[in-house]
């Protein structure tokens, strides 16, 4: 291990870089000197505050310098941090505070909705903290860094424990928190520093959001390990505005790091030739979070004459399993797994099937999860003697090249996030006028996938469409809400009252043809 823990990597690089620039956003530079000095600072208060070794320590705040001030911060001081997806509500919030017993929450006024009064309904929950002042907040964390020094933490911190809790949908319809450890974050770093050649003069656009395991280590801790630079982004907007060029022309990223819509954006945006040509400054682009259609590869090579490479990955491994390298890559393959990381290809008896055949992706490595919080039967269902169990059906080429061929397990990708049916369908399932629901992923143009419900109404009642949206946008990020609602007469059943989705889906693809 290069480094015993990610602060202690934070606090090398600075004593060792000092005024190189770190991170840049919107008017605002900040040396890697600073980003140390301000996550000291903070990590004192939370101290200060009570924070004990292994307390976990929600982060609800939108791209920004602080979330990166509060992430080391909180590992600086032997916490866990549990970033959350900006677009949950109170409700979705609220479960995983609780699941983990959260003993801190950072967040800011953007998210005034799913925070204020929380505290109250939370009973591990210590204190609600901003970077500003706030309706909500017990301390603004911005003012109290003038009273306290910048100097670095004494505390022992073993790579074996616990860095963060990356919380990803189950099957069972609650998400499930994938405990990562300092050594896991920091050998996946590793791992991609030796396949994507980094370089200390290479500058990351970040303009996934931050909460996304991918973006987190792609896109922040990895140009930190290889003493690059971030240039954060607020959201993935950004990019389609049209002070973007200014950002290309002036700041200079090289490495992009998205999800397939990013490159069918970039495909379509208004960039002469003569500007790709001689200002386009990206060397590397790199795919991940879901699969990369033929389409959008074929148009992006075209029009900016340079590859996407493809990679591969999943929040209970850090994230990143495999990726083509730039000096060679396999169109539709998402690459060689990294350095360090064994697959193997199994059948439903987890016997490795020879070359070429189809099964599920299995993998062992140093950046694979200790297991999921709390739930030892869900970690042992996922990790057999070492190996993390994807459920990604796969196959191998004769070169050890991974194609994604399905997803054994029954999730919808929506614009790179996880979005399990099954939430959904219990939620519908709660409403008084629904008999039976089936929520299904179908293609989508802009976000890749989005869920589609079918729904059977009780008998003797009505329900229409709007109103069971209505109803689920009171529970569910907008993004899990599905996106069509199509009221049946019945649906395909077994004996014992579960949807037959096979069947189900067979009878659409019936009816369009």
């Amino acid at each position: 291990m290069p480094y015993p823990n990610l602060g202690k990597m934070l606090y090398e690089k600075a004593k060792k870089l000092k005024n190189k620039k770190c991170l840049y956003f919107e008017d605002r530079v900040y040396t890697y000197k600073e980003v140390n000095q301000k996550s000291n600072r903070i990590a004192k208060i939370l101290l200060e505050q009570g924070i004990k070794k292994g307390d976990r320590v929600g982060i609800l705040l939108e791209n920004s310098p602080e979330f990166i001030f509060a992430f080391f911060a909180i590992t600086k001081c032997g916490g866990v941090a549990v970033p959350l997806n900006i677009f949950l509500k109170k409700d979705e919030v609220r479960y995983i505070l609780n699941d983990c017993s959260a003993s801190f929450l950072i967040s800011s006024n953007s998210f005034d909705t799913a925070v204020n009064g929380i505290q109250s309904e939370i009973e591990s929950l210590k204190g609600v903290f901003a970077f500003e002042e706030t309706s909500f907040a017990s301390l603004n964390l911005d003012k109290l860094q003038h009273n306290v020094t910048d100097d670095d933490l004494n505390i022992e911190i073993e790579e074996d424990e616990l860095a963060i809790l990356i919380y990803t949908s189950g099957t069972t319809g609650n998400p499930k928190g994938a405990m990562l450890t300092h050594k896991n974050l920091i050998s996946n770093c590793d791992q991609c520093f030796d396949a994507f050649k980094v370089k200390a003069k290479d500058k990351f656009l970040l303009f996934l959001p931050m909460f996304h395991s991918y973006a987190f280590t792609t896109c922040v801790l990895l140009p930190l390990f290889s003493s690059a630079s971030i240039i954060i982004l607020r959201s993935v907007m950004e990019i389609k505005k049209k002070s973007f060029k200014k950002i290309l022309i002036y700041k200079r990223p090289t490495f992009l790091l998205g999800v397939p819509q990013v490159y069918a954006a970039l495909s379509k945006a208004k960039m002469p030739g003569w500007f790709i040509k001689f200002v386009y400054p990206v060397r590397l682009h790199v795919s991940g979070g879901a699969p990369l259609p033929e389409e959008i590869l074929n148009k992006f090579r075209e029009k900016f004459k340079r590859p996407i490479i493809e990679g591969y990955g999943l929040s209970e491994a850090s994230p990143v399993v495999s990726v083509n390298r730039p000096n060679k890559q396999k169109p539709y393959s998402v690459g060689l797994p990294l350095k360090g990381i064994e697959v193997k290809v199994v059948n439903e008896d987890e016997i490795e099937v020879p070359i070429g055949e189809v099964g599920e992706l299995i993998v062992k490595g140093p950046n694979v999860m200790k297991g999921y919080w709390n739930m030892k039967y869900a970690t042992d269902e996922t990790i057999k003697n070492g190996w993390l169990f994807t459920g990604d059906l796969v196959k191998l080429d004769e070169e050890g090249y991974i194609y994604i061929v399905d997803r054994k397990k029954d999730l919808i990708i929506v614009k790179g996030i996880n979005v399990y049916p099954r939430q959904i369908e219990e939620l519908l399932y709660l409403h008084e006028k629904v008999e039976a629901a089936a929520v299904l992923g179908i293609k989508d143009s802009a976000s890749g996938e989005v869920p589609v419900a079918y729904v059977m109404p009780k008998e003797n009642m009505t329900v229409d469409e709007k109103e069971l949206k209505e109803y689920l946008k009171e529970h569910l990020a907008n993004f899990k809400v599905p996106k069509h609602i199509h009221i049946v007469d019945e649906l395909p059943m077994t004996a014992t009252g579960k949807v037959l989705k096979r069947i189900l889906k067979e009878q659409i693809t019936a009816e369009k043809n």
